[in-house]
């Protein structure tokens, strides 16, 4: 819960503003200041305060405990200027608070925390428990000097300016071991522990169990990802208690499921009681991984649990990014913040040049030219099966004539793969035109390098017998110069001459260009490869010099039939 805390009607005003936005998520503080300020410290897992720094600060000081554990406070000033993230910057989330807050508000987040001001992921903000010099270490990187990377387990980290070698080091690893003076110790969730249990056994002795186990196998607990078990058990409170108590999910498989892993240690009792001969170690199993405890039991007698612990590799992680038209604002919040955690960025150079500036330093560049797209959606897999966080980009949407679609077809379940929407060209050019787009509509790329004109053609002609709105992509080039004046002769068919039609020409840039004319007058000489044409259909209409399809043809409803928008 956000705290939100003001002291004058101008606060209040901008104090409401983000209490209607998040209601889920804000409880608004009245009464004396100093008052809400202490209750919602203590209430509350960050505050937003709408007051002076110095005033915020004062009734700060002596709630001051643990930064680790102290909420974040964020202080935004009476005018709605600025957001200062004052107080616990990662591990309060004040950060990220500041820059939510001056989104929404208008307000310029103000982040003074020294990595966040240099571009550099904070050791503490990489989603991984973290133990020992995280200062020092975080110190090192920030003044340039070596920081060596171990990985002992991989897993898909941010970009993070590492060396070979280094007098400091950052260390992957789930093993039980203690950070040297010079380490961070980061924690990968990459052991899954299968538990059975008998009906009421103790939440002590599974938990007791999961520990000794761990902690004889020298493994740490805090790399503990989940535990499973099979879904007759799903309510065990032995389970569920040790699960809370270790801060992770129970996972739950059917009896058949289990069944059908192959483990070293099946037993007629699991079978006899749940339908399955291995409950722990099939449990631990069946997400893949390496067994690294076989089955044990627990010291209690008679024994009411069992445990066994699997590693499992850290997936990679494909995202597949999309740039939109090319305008810095209309680069979506979710593409700037997949950029920035990527690892490796693969992509056509023109648009790596675009966002070269948003990439935290660490970041590995894969760039090629044109042509190439077939080999960078190879190239983002396979960075991906290696383990790493990889941001493979196009423009517009990624999955509209960009890289998904080679992108997908080559990967397999091994990663995970997560698509990030762009704006599209043929949406960024529709809102320059008016709104050609208002009805059923469909875009064709003219372009057949890798569409036979045949296809294409067919294709054309079935959306001007639909009367479907038209965006032509890849409408001409130096070395196809016929295909768009055959398009727009089909076309012709079924629309009138005066049919109104745009075309924009790089939608959204500082050189853009946009007209309106018609079927009959549209000059294809005119067009390039940067430019979208969109056609309207028999209804499209220019209005004020817009292009304006109806999205209801109210005229056509019967008798008492409501329009479409009011349905």
């Amino acid at each position: 819960m956000i705290g939100l805390i003001s002291a004058t009607a101008a606060g209040a005003a901008a104090r409401d503003r983000l209490a209607a936005a998040w209601p889920d998520r804000t409880r608004v503080y009245e009464g004396p200041v100093g008052e809400a300020v202490r209750s919602a410290f203590a209430e509350c897992e960050q505050l937003v305060c709408f007051l002076a720094t110095g005033a915020t600060v004062r009734l700060l000081a002596p709630l001051l405990s643990d930064k680790a554990a102290d909420p974040g406070v964020v202080c935004v000033d009476e005018g709605g200027r600025f957001a200062v993230s004052l107080v616990g910057g990662h591990g309060g989330g004040a950060n990220e608070l500041a820059r939510e807050v001056g989104g929404l508000l208008g307000a310029e987040p103000v982040v003074t925390t020294a990595t966040d001001a240099v571009g550099l992921a904070g050791l503490d903000t990489l989603g991984l428990p973290c133990e020992g010099a995280v200062a020092a270490v975080s110190r090192a990187l920030l003044d340039g000097e070596p920081v060596a990377l171990d990985v002992e387990s991989t897993w898909p980290l941010p970009p993070l300016p590492v060396s070979p070698r280094g007098s400091y080091t950052i260390r992957l690893t789930d093993r039980d071991v203690e950070p040297g003076e010079r380490e961070v110790l980061l924690r990968p969730p990459s052991l899954v522990v299968g538990v059975g249990a008998s009906k009421g056994a103790p939440v002590a002795e599974v938990l007791g169990l999961i520990e000794e186990t761990l902690r004889e196998a020298g493994l740490s607990p805090r790399s503990v990802a989940e535990l499973a078990t099979v879904d007759a058990k799903s309510k065990e409170p032995g389970i569920l208690g040790a699960a809370e108590r270790l801060g992770v999910p129970v996972v739950t498989y059917s009896a058949e499921e289990l069944a059908a892993v192959e483990v070293p240690n099946p037993s007629a009792a699991p079978l006899a009681a749940v339908g399955t001969p291995s409950v722990a170690e099939a449990a631990a199993l069946l997400g893949g991984g390496e067994l690294l405890v076989p089955k044990r039991k627990s010291n209690a007698s008679p024994a009411m649990a069992t445990c066994a612990v699997v590693r499992r590799a850290g997936r990679g992680r494909l995202a597949v990014v999309g740039l939109g038209p090319g305008a810095r604002d209309l680069l979506t919040p979710r593409a700037t913040a997949e950029l920035r955690r990527a690892s490796v960025l693969v992509g056509l150079d023109q648009y790596v040049d675009q966002i070269r500036d948003l990439l935290r330093p660490g970041t590995r560049v894969l760039e090629s030219g044109l042509g190439a797209e077939e080999e960078r959606a190879r190239t983002a897999v396979e960075q991906a099966r290696l383990g790493h966080a990889v941001a493979l980009i196009g423009s517009g949407d990624a999955g509209v004539y960009a890289m998904a679609s080679p992108a997908l077809a080559e990967a397999s379940d091994d990663i995970e793969v997560i698509g990030v929407p762009g704006v599209t060209a043929a949406l960024a050019a529709a809102a320059i035109l008016g709104a050609p787009l208002g009805h059923d509509h469909v875009s064709i790329s003219l372009s057949d390098l890798h569409t036979p004109w045949e296809v294409i053609e067919r294709r054309v002609r079935a959306a001007a017998e639909a009367d479907l709105v038209v965006t032509f992509y890849n409408p001409r080039s130096r070395g196809r110069d016929w295909q768009l004046p055959h398009a727009l002769g089909i076309l012709a068919e079924h629309r009138a001459p005066t049919t109104p039609v745009g075309v924009v020409r790089n939608a959204s840039r500082p050189d853009g260009s946009s007209r309106v004319t018609t079927l009959a007058g549209l000059d294809a000489a005119s067009v390039d490869m940067m430019t979208v044409v969109t056609v309207g259909n028999t209804a499209t209409r220019t209005v004020a010099g817009r292009m304006v399809t109806p999205r209801g043809y109210r005229w056509q409803n019967g008798p008492g039939e409501q329009p479409e928008e009011t349905r």
